[in-house]
């Protein structure tokens, strides 16, 4: 498995106003620091312990990206260092990531999940809930909505993916300002119709670590 390869041959494919979020989950170490010596900064997890501990391990000016399904009792454990947090879903989540932010003297940013996949296990805000959410938001001093954040159905239905990062599109062109410039959507097996969507933030995995066991 050529990192070095599939990092480039990725790097090339997207536009460079497009940010790219390596997935390192269960990656070793050693896979992560040669996509830091090409250049990578930007790394994402969805384990809380997973995160925390690749942290403590590798180098300091890495930006760490929560990336899963993140509960209100695991954010005590990224707040003093998480660069993003991808899939904020619920009003009681954000304030509990505002009060840790809080205690640990910073400002964390965040994007709001939305859910737009049909698939009922997919965590998030529905479209009537969002503009509440954002409101809620202003009202706390240690985060700062920056952006949404969308998963499609995981399905071979191309059009119906398409339509999914759309209307993901559509809301984000709706709440969009100064501070809120962040569409993340698409992964591996979609980033690309993801950025025709307009995507400006790709969480990229297997494309470019190879699969997983």
């Amino acid at each position: 498995m050529d990192i070095k390869v599939n990092l480039n041959t990725i790097l090339k494919s997207i536009p460079k106003e497009v940010t790219l979020v390596a997935v390192s989950k269960t990656r070793q170490n050693s896979a992560i620091i040669e996509a830091y010596q090409l250049g990578q900064r930007i790394f994402g997890e969805n384990k809380v312990q997973e995160l925390v501990q690749k942290y403590e391990e590798l180098p300091k000016d890495i930006y760490w990206h929560m990336i899963g399904h993140l509960q209100t009792n695991k954010v005590k454990f990224i707040a003093p260092f998480v660069s993003l947090i991808h899939g904020v879903d619920s009003v009681k989540l954000l304030k509990e990531i505002n009060k840790k932010a809080k205690q640990n003297n910073r400002v964390i940013d965040c994007l709001l999940q939305v859910h737009i996949a049909t698939e009922s296990t997919k965590f998030g805000f529905d479209i009537s809930e969002l503009s509440n959410a954002i409101n809620s938001a202003n009202e706390y001093q240690n985060i700062r909505i920056v952006g949404l954040m969308g998963m499609a159905t995981f399905t071979d239905n191309k059009q119906q993916v398409i339509q999914e990062f759309s209307s993901l599109k559509i809301v984000f062109d709706t709440v969009k300002n100064e501070d809120i410039t962040i569409l993340s959507m698409g992964m591996s097996g979609d980033y690309q119709l993801a950025i025709e969507q307009g995507s400006n933030m790709v969480r990229v995995g297997s494309a470019i670590f190879g699969h997983r066991n």
